[in-house]
């Protein structure tokens, strides 16, 4: 008699369960995970959403992109729960009015399932404006320090009821000068209350920031200080001037526009910013917009708005827009000088490569500039791979004004390495046989020729033997 054949079933696949349960997260809070399509959580969520839901105080190193937002927010608006009272109950920090509109939006978009009141808090915003959206009660403020200490001062906003602080992007906040409004707000908050404190990097300023008002905070770090995130790939590409820079520019936009799709270029200054602009725009590359501090909020806040929504594919900008700007699909981010700051390398090219996805970088170099990008490279870690110019592309001769400046930053970077060094652009060390006249402050060489000296100052020519001068015809 044959054994009978038992089939072996395969196990049914699971539902798909978000690990976002694991948080015990209120059913509203859920429900909003779930509607944003949120399954697993980033690694920053995974490490502060419980310390903080436990009520710890915490320090967060973690770059823009990483989901920090919800890493904060959800264990901020469970503490929050519901609408209750007039007075804001949470306070959000942030550096910038972009930022502070999108943390607002990121927030919102949380607790849409809730009946908590969010309000953005920056300047530009008009004294009846501001006290409109307060008088109606606030549970949530997002606010700049600057905004926030002004309307505090000025008896629109009471402080009394917060028992949740974030401060977001905290080196940048210190970097724009933040820190006298931080101290101050600090001081007139209550003191029992939960704290956290999010900064891409952790330098000894804001370490001694943190160390003023986080209580035994729990340290969460989610990838090495200044370090750009693995989904970016990064180039370098040597260039003798700025024209060189835009020919290369054009050529690689122009090259592979479906690879191009989404362009940030940054540059250090506003009139480089309208060059690279024109320049682009001459060349027919596409829609292009600028930020810069020139432009007013609404023209600012445009831009942005027509870069996230695709109306424009090259956004050309400044570095006060390198962390406000909040965009998943941004394809390549360009640097077009290299950042004055060498940590902004790190904060502009977080722009791409977000949520997962693939992004590119690239960064321009004049031989003035080879000196910070070897800075920029001991700070992330690693080497920047070089690529070479486009085959079409040779590089123009850099104008004498434009050569001569470079050759002055040359010279400053050899003598911040070597003090003793004396190259091209120095002062002057009279050589031995220049002397100044005491008495009318000119300088003339001093010339022995047997027992006369020949002394000659402009066209004069005097000589002298012994104590008698005479003046020659």
């Amino acid at each position: 008699m044959e054994t009978p054949v038992v089939p072996i079933l395969e196990p049914a696949t699971p539902p798909p369960v978000s690990l976002f349960e694991q948080f015990k997260l209120n059913r509203q809070l859920f429900n909003a995970v779930a509607a944003l399509g949120f399954t697993e959580p980033t690694p920053v969520q995974r490490k502060a959403i419980p310390l903080l839901l436990a009520g710890h105080d915490l320090l967060g190193i973690a770059q823009t992109g990483t989901g920090k937002t919800a890493a904060f927010g959800l264990p901020l608006l469970m503490k929050t729960k519901y609408a209750q009272g007039t007075y804001p109950r949470a306070v959000v920090l942030a550096p910038t009015r972009e930022l502070v509109i999108q943390l607002t939006d990121h927030l919102r978009a949380l607790g849409q399932f809730t009946d908590l009141r969010f309000v953005a808090l920056y300047g530009g915003l008009g004294p009846k404006q501001q006290s409109e959206l307060l008088a109606g009660g606030i549970d949530v403020v997002i606010s700049t320090p600057g905004r926030l200490w002004e309307l505090y001062s000025a008896g629109k906003l009471v402080l009394k009821e917060v028992k949740t602080l974030i401060l977001d992007e905290a080196d940048r906040m210190l970097d724009m000068g933040f820190a006298p409004q931080i101290r101050r707000l600090l001081e007139v908050l209550p003191r029992k209350r939960q704290n956290a404190l999010f900064s891409a990097t952790m330098p000894e300023r804001v370490v001694k920031l943190s160390e003023e008002f986080l209580e035994a905070p729990q340290r969460v770090e989610v990838s090495k200080q200044s370090t750009p995130a693995e989904t970016v790939s990064q180039l370098l590409y040597r260039a003798p001037n700025k024209a060189t820079k835009l020919a290369v520019l054009r050529d690689l936009m122009t090259a592979d526009e479906a690879a191009w799709s989404r362009v940030l270029v940054f540059a250090r200054a506003k009139p480089t910013v309208e060059a690279i602009a024109e320049s682009l725009r001459e060349a027919k590359i596409g829609p292009v917009r600028v930020l810069h501090g020139n432009k007013g909020q609404n023209a600012r806040l445009s831009a942005m708005d027509d870069f996230r929504a695709g109306h424009v594919r090259v956004l050309v900008a400044t570095d006060v827009a390198a962390r406000g700007i909040d965009v998943t699909n941004v394809s390549h981010v360009v640097n077009f000088d290299v950042p004055a700051a060498y940590d902004d390398y790190v904060h502009r090219i977080g722009r791409t490569g977000r949520a997962g996805l693939e992004g590119a970088s690239i960064i321009f170099a004049t031989p003035a500039e080879t000196w910070h990008i070897r800075n920029i490279e001991a700070l992330i870690r690693q080497p920047l791979p070089v690529a070479d110019l486009p085959a079409g592309i040779t590089p123009s001769e850099t104008p004498p004004e434009e050569a001569q400046q470079q050759a002055r930053e040359i010279d400053h970077q050899k003598r911040l390495a070597d003090p003793t060094f004396k190259g091209a652009f120095h002062e002057k060390v009279l050589p031995v046989h220049l002397q100044v006249d005491k008495r009318t402050g000119k300088l003339y060489d001093e010339e022995f020729v047997g027992r006369k000296r020949v002394r000659r100052s402009g066209t004069q020519r005097t000589t002298t033997k012994g104590n008698k001068p005479r003046k020659n015809g």
